[in-house]
């Protein structure tokens, strides 16, 4: 879809997810110049590189906006992070999906003031390469079907207008826009609560040495306290409700992780390079300390509680929620039933762990093993090298003997572990 279609079909008003970045003031002002009346929408998300969420609207009515908006996003952003950490959904082993879990709460928020303005069209300044226009468009189309989606990095005149960020930068400082100066634009940010995603501009570039992004949420591990830091957080059936002995809400939970990892360099920069949904490759540089702090916390946990067949199912259904995520698909029935699925397991993540955070690092330190403080745990004296338990070394002969026929089997008919 191109913009002059949209004219054609005598639409002329737009609903804009926005951030105040390059994108959202070139699209703006872009789509105000060729005859729309834009209405900007922010969701807080408790963006860490906005000190002031006003800054954001002065920014979009200055590049042409009717007005803006900023809507709340906190709590439901809160939730859906929670749950990326319940059900451990890391993309490619290394990415908590922080960007990819954002777009439907962003959405989700933005969709009901653009009913209530009778807006039929929202449009996003996400790259026709990426994964964030996946997200939009599948987020919205599962929320309300009869919106239409406009994308202006998918519209042939935009693309011919403004090919790169280059060409937008060079267009906003033409026009007075309020975009940080060029010489400070070397990459670009995406920014929430749960982390931030720096891409594009000189971190395409895999022979330059990523040092010059600015971690917003912490330190680059090398740069961490040589001494390591101690945190305890106490999870109730898979809920954490306290840091170090402090009981706090769920929001101040993320927010105070975030401020004990990133003081130690947890969870900034771990991610090189990644497979997109689109099918090329991309270079990130992502922070998430809480994310990090406490997804290790829980998986530390989930090693107590797990059994050997429940901790396969949970792996595999891990890796469908983490790939649904980044490929947009978060409201769908197959991720409903998936993080239905866990829901037992989740419920049993109850215990108090400690854990020691040095140089990026999060690793175990000590549990409260105890029936109180941690009902669902399995770890028992059975597996003592001692004399305790009620696991008799003798009762091993029969089940070796049974594991032993397949075995000479194997060696007698196929000469396993020798050479033709």
């Amino acid at each position: 879809m191109n913009w002059r279609e949209l004219q054609r079909k005598n639409i002329t008003l737009m609903g804009g997810a926005v951030s105040g970045g390059l994108d959202s003031c070139t699209v703006t002002h872009w789509l105000t110049s060729n005859g729309f009346e834009v209405h900007g929408f922010t969701v807080d998300l408790g963006q860490p590189d906005e000190e002031n969420l006003d800054a954001v609207k002065d920014r979009m009515v200055a590049c042409g906006a009717q007005d803006a908006t900023i809507l709340p996003g906190r709590a439901p952003l809160a939730a859906a992070g929670l749950k990326v950490i319940q059900s451990q959904a890391r993309y490619e082993g290394g990415y908590w999906n922080t960007t990819g879990i954002a777009r439907p709460v962003t959405v989700a928020a933005i969709l009901p003031e653009l009913a209530r303005r009778d807006v039929g069209v929202l449009f996003h300044g996400a790259t026709g390469r990426g994964n964030d226009q996946v997200r939009f468009q599948l987020a919205s189309n599962m929320i309300d079907p009869n919106l239409e989606v406009y994308a202006p990095w998918r519209d042939p005149e935009f693309i011919e207008r403004f090919p790169g960020r280059q060409q937008m930068i060079e267009y906003c400082e033409a026009n007075d826009l309020p975009i940080r100066p060029a010489r400070e634009s070397r990459y670009s940010t995406d920014a929430n609560f749960l982390g931030l995603t720096h891409e594009a501009g000189d971190l395409e570039d895999v022979t330059i040495s990523p040092d010059f992004v600015e971690p917003g949420m912490g330190v680059w591990p090398w740069d961490a306290p040589d001494r390591p830091q101690f945190v305890t957080v106490r999870w109730e059936q898979g809920v954490p409700v306290a840091l170090n002995g402090e009981r706090l809400d769920l929001e101040a939970v993320f927010l105070q992780a975030n401020r004990i990892g990133g003081a130690q360099g947890v969870g900034i920069g771990d991610h090189v390079v990644e497979n997109r949904f689109v099918g090329v490759k991309s270079r990130g540089i992502y922070e998430a300390p809480a994310m990090e702090l406490l997804g290790k916390s829980y998986e530390f946990l989930l090693q107590f509680i797990l059994d050997r067949r429940a901790r396969e199912f949970f792996d595999y259904v891990s890796g469908v929620i983490s790939l649904q995520i980044y490929q947009g698909y978060w409201l769908d029935l197959a991720t409903r039933a998936a993080l239905a699925a866990l829901e037992p397991i989740t419920r049993m993540v109850t215990g108090t762990i400690t854990m020691r955070l040095y140089k990026g690092g999060v690793y175990f330190d000590t549990v409260e093993d105890t029936p109180e403080a941690m009902p669902h745990s399995l770890y028992t004296d059975d597996s003592s090298m001692e004399a305790m338990g009620a696991y008799d070394h003798s009762d091993a002969e029969g089940f070796l003997k049974v594991l032993g026929i397949s075995a000479k089997n194997l060696g007698a008919r196929q000469g396993a572990g020798t050479d033709d």
